[in-house]
Order: C-alpha cells, then structure tokens, then sequence
C-alpha cells in the first residue's frame, strides 16, 4: 500500500497540491494512518490546547475538553457538546426576501422566497460562514451530522476511547428547556 507523507496531504487538504497528484491520492486506498496524519494537520492549525477527536466541517471540529467533547471552531469559540446541533449556538442570517436573495443569486437565479429560504451559519466570535442550507420556508434548523465518535475509535481504528459517551441527539432537550423558560 503507497504512503503519503503528512506534507503531502497537507497540501492536497489546502487545495495546493497538484491535481494529479491529487488524483493519486484520492484514486488509492486509504493508508492506515491517514485519519491520525489529519487529525494532526488541524492540529497544528489552532492556537488552543484541547485534542481535536473528530473534524465535523471547515473550521468545526468535535474536541475533548477535560471529561467533555464539545464542538469548537478554529478560532476557540466553543459551540457546546457535540450531541447538541452546533448550529444553535451560531449567528444565524436569513435570507428570506428577493433583495437578500439576489446579492448572492443575481436574477433568474435567485430562489422565490416564498418556497425557501437561505440559511448562513456564522461563528459569533471569528465571523466564519460555517455552513449554508437551503431550506423551505419555516423549515426547523438541520442537525447534519452527528458522528459516533466512541463507535469510530473502537470499530473502525480498534484503540477505544477511555470515556465513552452516551449517543445519543440531545438538541431537543436544548430547546425544551427554551421552552420552559419562557413560562
């Protein structure tokens, strides 16, 4: 099996290697420590001390803070437990009008906001968009991904983590709770 130096997949992740490099890369199997070469290049990329876990997107990763793994941009702002949607705790712009619509869709090209709106997700301490979804109108915030990170560390790279956690979606506990304070 071909291995790929960490400098390489550095590069392929930055968008600077060249494509048929690239396309090497991508057309092997995977190496075996190339999840662990990742993990190491975000690593390296952030200024706080907590060991990234598992990456959920740019700039998102899911970190072990003391006996918590919670989700946190590159910038150090922390969106809370990772079993929590993310996306409650960002800036939220909406684009839910033709004027909103056509800075980003000139023309023919902008959806009618009477059937959807576009939703940007922003870190409210770095200002990164962090993910965009376009959904109908009045359609509740998506929960993209929910990784089973304890499954993923025992299963698929055979080195469990020391403190399992609970899988399990805990967003609605989240907005229950919003619900009863305003009682």
């Amino acid at each position: 099996m071909t291995t790929y130096s960490k400098e390489d997949l550095r590069d392929m992740f930055e968008g600077r290697l060249p494509w048929e490099k690239t396309k090497e890369i991508m057309s092997h199997p995977k190496d075996d420590d190339r999840f662990d070469k990742y993990i190491q290049i975000l690593q390296e990329r952030v200024s706080w001390p907590e060991k990234i876990l598992m990456p959920l997107g740019d700039h998102l990763n899911v970190v072990q803070k003391g006996s918590d793994r919670i989700v946190k941009c590159d910038c150090g702002y922390e969106f809370g437990d990772w079993r929590v949607n993310w996306k409650l705790n960002a800036l939220i712009f909406v684009r839910d009008d033709m004027a909103k619509m056509e800075e980003v869709y000139p023309g023919l090209k902008a959806p009618d906001p009477n059937l959807c709106e576009v939703r940007e997700f922003y870190c409210p301490a770095c200002g990164v968009m962090l993910k965009v979804e376009n959904v109908p109108v009045g359609y509740p915030i998506i929960f993209d991904v929910l990784p089973d990170i304890d499954g993923f560390y025992r299963e698929w790279l055979g080195r469990p983590l020391p403190d399992e956690k609970e899988f399990k979606d805990m967003t609605y506990e989240v907005t229950a709770s919003w619900a009863k304070e305003r009682v």
